[in-house]
């Protein structure tokens, strides 16, 4: 099978060091929490910044120290994504903007949260399109099906042009107390029918039987404190490092050997910025 991608998720937009003291909110924290990742089976970051407060930030400039730090700490062995994430704080524009003005190696956009009227299918078709010939290895992540089949039309229409993307599909964000379940993997796999590689991220303490489940159906993964704070037995995670670990145990137990960053430039075409 293809080599396995496991993208850490270290902190999101929203947990602070009260639901975990080795949640990383500072640039030096997540320099440390992406090494330590990186050795424990990790070829990809998913990476937000906070502001002073420790609030959701898509500060351009705080994106470029933060790239430093983890560019000193692991090298080239992890793609970092930056996230384009709104938080209830950007809308779509702003959040475009920083992506234009960042030219991340990799970013990943939430097509809900782009698809809007104030940007319409002409303003789709221009990000997409310099996405793409930017080499802009880009994850489109997707909540449902009704996402998915959205992401079918815009791409079967032309308004996103033909290039590497590559697809999340995100379980148990809008369930009750978001707490995911394998078999909520069932109606992404069954729908979709495109080109585009896909990788999964998973609500709750139920993370690690929804990443084995995408694991062994040919999917990639993506763990960390931003979607859940157990281990599979249950017991809370020392740190990020440990969730990377189980799914990387995981992957290889299915005969999936596991990506590195070499291999996943390689794949999508992106380049380092």
């Amino acid at each position: 099978m293809d080599s396995l991608i496991i993208t850490a998720a270290p902190n999101g937009a929203y947990k602070q060091h009260s639901d975990h003291a080795q949640l990383p909110l500072t640039v030096e924290h997540m320099a440390a929490t992406a090494k330590a990742c990186l050795d424990a089976g990790a070829s990809m970051l998913h990476l937000h910044i906070r502001d002073a407060q420790g609030r959701h930030s898509l500060d351009v400039e705080g994106y470029r120290t933060a790239l430093a730090a983890l560019e000193k700490a692991v090298g080239q062995e992890l793609v970092v994504q930056v996230t384009s994430e709104a938080a209830k704080v950007y809308q779509a524009p702003a959040q475009i903007a920083m992506v234009r003005a960042l030219r991340p190696e990799a970013v990943s956009v939430g097509l809900r949260e782009l698809d809007k009227p104030e940007i319409g299918e002409a303003g789709l078709t221009t990000f997409f399109g310099w996405l793409a010939r930017e080499k802009v290895m880009t994850q489109v992540i997707i909540y449902d099906v009704a996402d998915l089949q959205r992401w079918r039309a815009l791409r079967q229409s032309g308004v996103v042009p033909d290039a590497p993307w590559f697809l999340l599909f995100v379980l148990g964000r809008y369930t009750a107390g978001q707490q995911s379940n394998p078999l909520d993997l069932v109606p992404f796999v069954y729908a979709h029918s495109g080109p585009e590689p896909w990788a999964v991220c998973a609500f709750g303490a139920t993370e690690h039987a929804c990443v084995t489940a995408a694991a062994a159906l040919g999917g990639h993964v993506r763990v960390g404190f931003e979607n859940n704070l157990q281990l599979k037995t249950g017991a809370i995670a020392p740190d990020n490092a440990a969730l990377v670990a189980q799914a990387a145990q995981a992957g290889l137990s299915l005969g999936r050997p596991l990506a590195r960053a070499n291999e996943i430039r390689s794949q999508f075409g992106s380049k380092t910025h």
